[in-house]
């Protein structure tokens, strides 16, 4: 019992410490997310991180909140994903309630648009970190439909303005074919080894 609710404990700490101090988005807090969990804790594997986090993208909402949701479920069921969703959830409300009373001095003030532009700057270095560490991952397999589903995706978005959802679903319906061609090549070459 005493595991059980220092497993919640650690949960929620580690999703609040995550989401107050992270600038930028879901897509910041992944590979903190995946660090915390991946390579401190060690309770996800590093393809299952890469799982979750395609699910969080693809799920409606922020993806900091999905993938928190996500990882605590993994991690300790319902019971996990309500308390890493509290945890991620409490630190944005907390900041954005203080700002919505000061909002007019925060506008104007030239010291926080500074800051706010700075920022900017990190958040794209993290988001250069999550595309190279996690593009890894997609290169190791050594499967050449990813690489290309990948690349595909990038030059859709990027170059010709592909609505994300398109993109999303086309994604889907290519993994779900290429899973399950594989399944029926693996079932026939163990009906045939028989």
């Amino acid at each position: 019992m005493q595991q059980i609710s220092h497993k919640y404990r650690t949960l929620f700490l580690s999703t609040l410490q995550l989401s107050a101090c992270t600038f930028g988005g879901g897509f910041v807090i992944i590979p903190l997310m995946r660090k915390k969990f991946v390579e401190e804790l060690g309770w996800i594997e590093e393809q299952e991180m890469l799982d979750l986090t395609a699910i969080a993208q693809s799920s409606p909402g922020p993806i900091a909140v999905n993938a928190s949701i996500l990882t605590g479920y993994r991690v300790a069921g319902l019971p996990g994903a309500l308390v890493t969703a509290l945890g991620t959830v409490l630190p944005p409300l907390a900041i954005i309630s203080a700002i919505s009373f000061f909002y007019r001095a925060f506008r104007d003030n030239p010291f926080v648009s500074m800051a706010m532009a700075g920022m900017l700057a990190g958040v794209a270095a993290v988001i250069c970190d999550v595309v190279i560490t996690m593009g890894k991952a997609v290169f190791q397999q050594k499967r050449i439909l990813p690489v290309l589903v990948l690349l595909g995706s990038f030059v859709a978005v990027r170059f010709f303005s592909v609505n994300i959802m398109w993109v999303i679903l086309a994604c889907g319906i290519l993994g779900a074919a290429d899973t399950l061609l594989r399944e029926r090549k693996q079932g026939a070459g163990k009906g045939g080894a028989e």
